[in-house]
């Protein structure tokens, strides 16, 4: 090496900008959807939901948290709809905020809305209606409600008219996300969820047009990215699925037929991403999944408590980039840091979850009270400790 040559450091992927459709992203850091029960009990999002996307706005694109598209699909107490104007109204100050910036950092990410029927993940307590499911399958766990911890109900079948109700209540909740000022929209075909529930045999126990063979169970999520796509746009629609995770009591039993088929039938509509949960460990379906989807690839995998406390899921993010991903969502480290783009970017400290605070409770501790890094001194040191949440080592949520 000359005296004039230079090792300069190597840069991220992770900080790279992208295009997703129309899209001009600053970087390749998605804020994966967080259900942290901020929202009224009548599901509108207030001012405490605006401050906290506002302060993560330097994310590459945020997608919000599971939002109901209609009543009866309510899993949870105060989670967030779309299907009242009270509703619209407020997420259109959020986005709004987010469009702001992040508190003089820059900023003002995409946002697109998860839209989340929660099926047979409900209770009349909560919602006011009996859940709809594709089956009378009861959920195999105890749900949250207004008035604590209950039994799940055994849901009501869905009728053929049902089926219908919901495909058309997925497409007018994504045009309310247009209104209230969303890029896009996410289908949450994963986690349990009512689409994920048609997909699973252990909970599609149907004999009719939506049930039995592959073709007919994924039948359903085809036909509510269709509808969307057409009421919205496809290049407004993604897709969130979740091959062989076993969240909310689902059995899919056949994994390895479902999702070869349902890729092949979506590619058809084309939405603009595919947004796919995978299993700690889970290695091979990256692979399979970048062979087999044309556009944009967004990859989360779930991150031991080791992956996490290292470097916040930084190593893992950069791995699902090289194997194939064009994007990477996180989300623990959104979770307890309103500036986590900038943090990973310097290698600089967590700050600890506090896990007491993460769904279920309501007001901004926990949720917009994690402090910001102060601004690098001028010599361009390493930044200081973020305070007394600050640590190396934040705790798994």
């Amino acid at each position: 090496m000359t005296q004039t040559q230079q090792v300069l450091p190597s840069v991220s992927r992770l900080f790279e900008p992208a295009s997703l459709g129309g899209l001009e992203l600053p970087n390749r850091l998605v804020m994966a959807p967080l259900t942290r029960n901020r929202a009224g009990a009548d599901g509108v999002p207030g001012e405490l939901m605006a401050v906290h996307y506002a302060q993560r706005a330097t994310a590459g694109l945020i997608i919000a948290e599971g939002t109901t598209p209609s009543a009866v699909g309510q899993a949870y107490p105060n989670i967030p709809g779309i299907h009242t104007p009270e509703q619209i109204a407020g997420w259109r100050r959020v986005t709004d905020a987010v469009r702001a910036g992040a508190g003089g950092r820059g900023g003002g990410a995409a946002m697109f809305l998860q839209l989340e029927h929660g099926g047979r993940v409900g209770h009349p307590d909560t919602s006011g209606h009996v859940p709809l499911a594709p089956s009378a399958v009861r959920l195999p766990e105890r749900l949250q409600t207004p008035g604590g911890l209950r039994d799940a109900p055994v849901p009501r079948a869905m009728t053929a008219g049902d089926v219908r109700s919901a495909v058309a209540d997925f497409a007018t909740a994504a045009r309310n996300a247009v209104e209230a000022g969303f890029a896009g929209v996410e289908v949450h075909a994963a986690n349990g969820f009512l689409p994920h529930q048609f997909l699973a045999r252990g909970t599609n126990l149907r004999t009719d047009e939506w049930g039995g063979p592959v073709e007919n169970r994924i039948r359903f999520t085809v036909e509510v990215v269709r509808t969307v796509a057409g009421a919205i746009g496809r290049e407004r629609v993604g897709v969130r699925v979740s091959p062989g995770v076993g969240v909310n009591g689902i059995e899919e039993g056949d994994t390895e037929a479902i999702y070869p088929a349902l890729l092949a039938a979506l590619a058809e509509i084309d939405p603009v991403y595919l947004h796919v949960l995978y299993a700690h460990g889970q290695r091979r379906g990256i692979a399979e999944h970048r062979e087999a989807w044309r556009g944009t690839l967004i990859a989360n995998q779930q991150l031991s408590r080791e992956e996490f406390a290292a470097d916040g899921g930084k190593a893992v993010a950069e791995r699902l980039l090289a194997e194939g991903a064009d994007l990477v969502s996180l989300g623990r480290g959104f979770l307890a840091n309103p500036d986590f783009v900038e943090r990973l970017r310097a290698d600089a400290p967590l700050n600890e979850i506090r896990s007491e605070f993460l769904m279920h409770v309501q007001g901004p501790e926990g949720y917009n009270d994690y402090p910001a890094l102060p601004p690098a001194p001028a010599t361009g040191a390493a930044p200081a400790s973020a305070g007394p949440r600050g640590d190396r080592r934040p705790a798994a949520a």
